[in-house]
């Protein structure tokens, strides 16, 4: 067989790795006299290289980030130098996860706690592996709402179970249908002790019952959310009333 069917042949067996990497592993191979083990032994870590790369990038695109990109090392922990850094990084080597704890982030708009967020849920994703789910709070309960009236509540809530890591950004921001409150809980239960849930609010805890709606339900969520959470509180400084400061500072000075 020449290079071109050898090729061939390792693509129909979905060895796309070592297929891409063959010509130039050969050249290696005459170039540095490697011995036959040594050639098969690159060939195999090319495959297995390509095959964590494309799971991990199947991964983030099933994760629905709504801002791709966040990373921890794209904030700066200096604008609110109280915020507990070595907890968020903590929380990115995803042993949370693996413990099933939850996460609360809370504080004002505009300090971070969504790309802090996202940036825990990316690292949980390439440094371990989890599959990660990110939903902002409004389209979570909205959806739950409306699988109610398609008769597919039961395989909605199975799906936001089974990730071993979901992220609720944004809770309080936006107005929230009738049921979120119980959809919420029962969301709540079902995860608990069984996987982790990292939650993003501008509202404190003490807020969450006239915000839902639901006194009773928010303490029972509240419960079990923090009987394993970490905290992480936020602010008080906004990123992006500094960045409008900035702009109009600029637009005078021009």
């Amino acid at each position: 067989m020449n290079l071109v069917e050898i090729t061939r042949a390792l693509t129909t067996l979905r060895l796309s790795g070592m297929a891409q990497a063959l010509e130039a592993r050969l050249l290696q191979a005459q170039a540095e006299k490697l011995a036959p083990l040594d050639f098969l032994s690159a060939l195999v870590n090319d495959e297995l290289t390509r095959r964590s790369d494309s799971f991990i990038q199947r991964r983030l695109k099933q994760g629905a980030f709504r801002d791709a990109g966040k990373t921890l090392d794209g904030f700066d922990f200096d604008f609110n130098k109280k915020m507990n850094r070595r907890l968020v990084f903590e929380l990115a080597t995803g042993g949370f996860v693996e413990r099933r704890e939850d996460a609360l982030f809370l504080g004002p708009p505009g300090t971070g706690k969504s790309h802090i967020a996202q940036a825990i849920g990316r690292a949980v994703i390439q440094s371990q592996g989890h599959r990660v789910l990110y939903r902002e709070a409004h389209h979570l309960l909205e959806e739950l709402a409306e699988s109610s009236l398609e008769g597919t509540r039961r395989q909605k809530l199975d799906a936001l179970t089974s990730a071993p890591l979901l992220v609720i950004d944004d809770l309080g921001m936006r107005k929230l249908p009738a049921t979120a409150a119980e959809d919420l809980l029962e969301l709540i239960m079902r995860r608990y002790e069984k996987a982790s849930t990292l939650i993003t609010s501008n509202r404190p805890v003490e807020d969450w019952g006239k915000l839902l709606g639901d006194n009773a339900a928010v303490a029972a969520m509240l419960d079990r959310l923090l009987h394993h959470a970490h905290v992480v509180q936020f602010g008080p400084r906004s990123w992006r009333t500094k960045g409008a400061m900035e702009l109009r500072s600029a637009e005078s000075a021009g």
